[in-house]
């Protein structure tokens, strides 16, 4: 799923012009971007002077984007070796699952108790977006307006962290996420789930609400063992497989963090 690549120097991150930030942080969002959205794909090398020239910046702030990359397990940095995009680890994917499903079933419950009618009509018309980039096959955008209905729900529920923690510990999961969206009837199914959480929201019940979310996110991820099999190259070396299910062969590969044993 590709999109325009944004301009280093306007392209909003959460509704906050990226002028307002400093080069290290807009380019950090810019790569975390390129990578969930499959356009930077695991294994791919990463050279700094390469990003240096593209976004018209020295490597300080490349190489400061690039560690926070790493420690969100997007980027491996092997020492003498070089730099790449990491692959999908399934052990932070099914952590990232329960993490997003506690933080956001909270965010609703709390959301539901206090939205007013205008937040009723604000998440409509994000709905509404989203549904305009699904007749419009724009799954950028589709994707875009997701992540924008679950972060609004997190504002309205008084505490906006709740999505800051939730949007770190889910980029595995969003990583698969965008790996489905082609599938057929998928983005129609996420649609049906929105407008039922919507629903709670708009009668004001906590209780409908948190079923509904609870539903939406119990299918976020369908067929990981399916998607396991079909792409295996996009996943860490301990989990991929042959199409007969035996291990794969595959090269050695470090760890991304100088505090973890080589494997």
């Amino acid at each position: 799923m590709k999109s325009p690549e944004p301009q280093l120097s306007s392209s909003p991150i959460s509704g906050v012009s990226m002028r307002a930030i400093p080069a290290s942080a807009r380019i950090y969002e810019l790569l975390r971007e390129r990578i969930v959205g499959g356009e930077m794909l695991p294994g791919a090398p990463v050279s700094e002077k390469e990003l240096a020239e593209r976004y018209g910046v020295s490597r300080t702030p490349i190489r400061e984007a690039l560690l926070r990359l790493a420690d969100e397990r997007l980027i491996d940095i092997f020492p003498q070796r070089g730099t790449f995009v990491s692959h999908i680890s399934v052990e932070a994917l099914r952590d990232g699952m329960v993490i997003r499903e506690a933080l956001e079933r909270v965010a609703v419950r709390h959301a539901a108790a206090k939205v007013t009618d205008a937040d009723i009509s604000e998440l409509r018309l994000i709905l509404d977006r989203q549904q305009a980039s699904e007749q419009a096959s724009d799954w950028a955008g589709f994707h875009a307006e997701d992540e924008e209905f679950h972060r609004r729900i997190a504002i309205l529920s008084g505490h906006p962290n709740l999505w800051r923690v939730a949007r770190q510990e889910k980029v595995q999961v969003d990583r698969c996420r965008v790996l489905h969206l082609p599938i057929s009837g998928r983005r129609e199914m996420v649609m049906g789930e929105h407008r039922a959480i919507l629903a709670g929201l708009a009668a004001r019940d906590p209780n409908a609400a948190d079923r509904a979310m609870a539903e939406h996110l119990g299918n976020v991820l369908p067929g990981l063992d399916e998607l396991l099999r079909a792409r295996p190259d996009y996943f860490d070396a301990d989990v991929r497989t042959t199409s007969e299910g035996e291990p794969a062969a595959v090269p050695l590969r470090t760890v991304r963090h100088k505090d973890r044993p080589t494997r």
